[in-house]
């Protein structure tokens, strides 16, 4: 039981404010994104600040909803599930983090996307937004890549990702997005 309040605390000194690890669901992503709206109008926070976390979350959980993989759900743990966590830390900067399994094959693509993305300024991310917009490319999962690259846009920072090995068929991808006051 001490194990519990241990992870309290860990969750307290790390100013988590919401998270969740489980399989991820539309009903899921309608119940989160209700209790962040509300834990997020009683924060004294200018409005523009709540509009920014909550749009990037959003784009955050539609990821983590659609784009894991039917396969990328079984793996070698039989894992079914997502991770996200929200937290705010003493400076006032928000951090939406999810996590969740990723085929191998489809690693490469993904960290040349999110390197494309963080090499480019709030002006060439506006412009590449709409070429992917306009270039009718669709990925497997029917999106352009266009998340991302709005998520990178509306937080004005790089997004922090990592590939953790699993097995030989799935790596773990982790990304923390920071929202700039």
């Amino acid at each position: 039981m001490k194990s519990i309040h241990d992870f309290y605390d860990m969750m307290e000194q790390g100013n988590i404010m919401l998270s969740f690890k489980g399989e991820v669901t539309s009903d899921l992503l309608t119940s989160i994104l209700q209790i962040m709206e509300t834990k997020m109008e009683t924060l004294d926070e200018p409005p523009k600040i709540k509009k920014k976390v909550y749009n990037i979350l959003v784009e955050c959980l539609q990821n983590l909803y659609h784009h894991i993989d039917e396969d990328d759900k079984k793996t070698a743990q039989n894992e079914k599930s997502a991770l996200f966590m929200i937290r705010k830390n003493e400076e006032g900067e928000y951090s939406i983090m999810t996590g969740n399994y990723m085929a191998v094959e489809n690693m490469d693509l993904m960290k040349s996307r999110l390197d494309t993305i963080n090499s480019m300024d709030k002006e060439e991310l506006k412009v590449y937004y709409k070429e992917v917009l306009n270039n009718g490319e669709m990925s497997a999962k029917g999106g352009g890549g266009l998340g991302m690259i709005d998520i990178a846009r509306k937080s004005g920072k790089k997004l922090e990702y990592d590939f953790a090995d699993v097995d030989d068929k799935f790596s773990f991808f982790s990304l923390n997005v920071k929202i700039a006051q």
